[in-house]
């Protein structure tokens, strides 16, 4: 018995040796993990309740776009973005409250929120979408070579058809003659392998070739 007491002795001295060398380092790995977990269930949880306030407030906008009120509807999407920015009912909401002054011809606050969406919005095919409209709320206001700036570069995909559109449209405004034909050529190009249901916006872009051939 006493030379498994000696063993056993000197196997707790050599425990002891080893966890003076790296207990310390141990527990802090346990002790960052353990922290990490439940800072990232907190994290959850946060995003989960942020996103769920988000969606209430983005289901009122919603009702005031539907009844077109245009202060109201800028005031939600401003909470949404100043109180939820990191949502993406922020993001839509902007849009959508941008549409609503649009239509009011109050360019201003269109711009405004549609700058923040193609800016700091959290989906980015959303935020080319904003810059498209933002693009268009400049060309309304004058600001061409802004409009052209907003449009560049044209992204690939499903909006290509529409930015190369707008540019012609930015460009004639200038006087542009051949580079707007260039762009509305190029907006062709890009729906060639669109079926029947391009057909409308195919129509609309050619009559505008047309007119700069008049």
């Amino acid at each position: 018995m006493a030379v498994y007491d000696l063993e056993e002795q000197e196997q707790i001295a050599q425990f002891k040796a080893w966890w003076g060398s790296y207990g310390n380092l141990i527990v802090g790995i346990v002790l960052a993990v353990v922290i990490g977990f439940v800072g990232w269930r907190l994290w959850d949880h946060y995003q989960t309740g942020q996103a769920d306030k988000a969606g209430a407030v983005y289901f009122t906008l919603q009702e005031a776009v539907a009844r077109n009120e245009a202060q109201q509807t800028f005031e939600l999407a401003g909470e949404l973005i100043s109180r939820y920015s990191g949502t993406l009912q922020a993001q839509l909401g902007a849009l959508l409250s941008a549409g609503v002054q649009f239509r009011e011809h109050d360019f201003d606050h269109a711009r405004t929120q549609l700058e923040w969406a193609a800016k700091d919005g959290k989906d980015p095919f959303l935020r080319q979408l904003a810059r498209l409209r933002l693009a268009a709320v400049l060309l309304q206001q004058g600001a061409t070579d802004e409009a052209l700036a907003r449009l560049q570069p044209a992204p690939e995909g499903a909006l290509r058809v529409r930015f190369e559109d707008l540019r012609g449209d930015v460009l004639a405004a200038q006087g542009k003659a051949s580079e707007a034909r260039a762009a509305w050529s190029a907006a062709l190009d890009a729906l060639s392998d669109v079926g029947e249901s391009a057909a409308p916006l195919r129509g609309l872009i050619r009559d505008k070739l047309e007119s700069l051939e008049g």
